[in-house]
């Protein structure tokens, strides 16, 4: 079931901007969060073998995910989604990954999102990344074990976390740059009008270049919503080793199942070189 992610909704209503000012509303919820709390469908729809936990983030709040396994000896990729829906809409995702790749996978849904509770905000995202971390470490995954991977809104959340905690590698795929730079490039007027309403920057290209772990970045070429532009961008500003690679063809949401060989032979290099610090490139 696809979702468009950051982009989704740029123009509101005039209904809707009553509702700001008159009840107190903030910008983020009407721009960049767009949760849904019913669960579509399971890994086992799947035909999936999966845990469903539940661990607190690192704030205190519950919040829900699925720990799909994989195969002894194989890495885990701890999984971050966009901004839409909730983990039942990825569970294609999870069985890409489990049949291409054999890892297992650990999926999340942020605070509001799905099962979780409380509200989404941009310091929440981050907590619950945390408390995810926390959780796979209590299971026995150390970091040079775990690769971050994040869509979206998710890649901001998975490139703050690896500041924090470098991983084994981290996979961003169809990044934005900013909020802010998505706001000037869909409804640049009223992002200059409203913009200061909103709380949440998630300012990716301002962090990219602390990240001290492996990078590969993925992108669909023909994507509409957030521009390749910006993981080139990102990947200019990265330090080595960092592997950029477009997905010709690929809008925003079909990248995991467009050119299905090609994608997960680039997944394939990336886990096989993760310990061998390959030079940078970039993949036209």
């Amino acid at each position: 079931m696809p979702f468009s992610d950051l982009a989704r909704k740029v123009t509101i209503s005039v209904a809707g901007l009553l509702l700001l000012f008159f009840g107190g509303c903030t910008m983020d919820h009407t721009f960049i969060f767009f949760p849904t709390r019913d669960i579509a469908m399971t890994p086992q729809g799947a035909g999936l073998t999966y845990e469903d936990v539940f661990f607190t983030a690192s704030d205190g709040v519950q919040i829900h995910g699925w720990f799909v396994p994989g195969k002894p000896q194989a890495p885990v990729v701890l999984f971050f989604h966009g901004n839409a829906g909730n983990i039942s809409h990825r569970v294609d995702n999870l069985y890409l990954f489990h049949q291409n790749l054999g890892v297992s996978v650990f999926i999340i849904d942020y605070r509001g999102y799905g099962h979780s509770s409380g509200k989404a905000s941009e310091e929440g995202t981050y907590a619950d990344a945390r408390g995810a971390l926390a959780w796979l470490h209590k299971n026995s995954w150390d970091n040079d074990q775990i690769i971050y991977f994040g869509r979206s809104l998710g890649a901001a959340v998975a490139t703050q976390l690896a500041i924090e905690e470098p991983p084994a590698g981290l996979v961003l795929e169809s990044p934005f740059t900013s909020v802010a730079a998505m706001g000037r490039r869909h409804n640049p007027i009223l992002f200059f009008l409203l913009g200061w309403l909103l709380n949440s920057n998630y300012d990716t290209l301002a962090k990219i270049d602390r990240i001290k772990a492996p990078l590969l970045l993925l992108h669909g070429s023909k994507d509409t919503l957030v521009p390749p532009a910006m993981s080139e961008q990102l990947f200019d500003r990265a330090i080595e080793p960092k592997t950029l690679h477009l997905i010709h063809g690929a809008g925003h949401n079909d990248t995991l199942s467009h050119r299905q060989t090609e994608y997960w032979q680039t997944w394939r290099r990336f886990i096989e070189d993760l310990h061998s610090a390959p030079t940078a490139r970039a993949t036209p």
